[in-house]
């Protein structure tokens, strides 16, 4: 990790609750937060599901990839990415270069359960989105271990437990 950086950086599968937890966890560190998917947003102008319908998969990671080239360059920050940021090796080297690397992780089944009904999950759309979420899982939890820092388990605690037992990982590995 690159100390002098101080970032922190949310990894995880759709619904893991990378927004939700970053903003807090930024708010209570007095930082900015960021979050990777809203930027990409706001470059283009459309929601990321019409991103994925124009330019599928391949064309949003591109957009992606650049929007975390861009905000790696940022120190003191707090950033979600995207579930599947991390598909690309340089992703990958990117965020563990340029900071601390929390993997939340949750069980499929969970995150089933948070995602369903939504339409702004591109990836669950035209299929069994359990079953979708079982195959991202067993494809991306060895990449999101292979640079996480910390793991934290999002099942149990919630939003407030879950940025404390953050925080003090984070205390400890300073």
């Amino acid at each position: 990790m690159n100390s002098s950086s101080n970032n922190i950086f949310l990894i995880g599968l759709m619904g893991a609750g990378k927004s939700t937890v970053g903003k807090l966890l930024a708010k209570k560190l007095g930082r900015l937060f960021i979050d990777v998917d809203r930027i990409v947003e706001e470059r283009c102008g459309v929601k990321i599901p019409l991103i994925f319908e124009m330019e599928g998969e391949p064309g949003f990671r591109k957009r992606e990839a650049q929007a975390i080239n861009d905000v790696c360059s940022a120190n003191d920050i707090v950033v979600a990415t995207g579930g599947g940021a991390v598909l690309l090796p340089e992703n990958r080297k990117l965020l563990s270069e340029r900071g601390t690397v929390i993997y939340l992780h949750a069980n499929p089944n969970e995150l089933w359960h948070r995602t369903k009904g939504g339409d702004a999950r591109p990836l669950l759309k035209g299929g069994d989105g359990r079953k979708i979420l079982e195959g991202l899982y067993a494809y991306r939890d060895p990449l999101y271990r292979e640079i996480a820092t910390h793991i934290i388990e999002t099942g149990k605690p919630n939003v407030n437990q879950l940025v404390h037992t953050l925080m003090m990982k984070l205390e400890l590995s300073q």
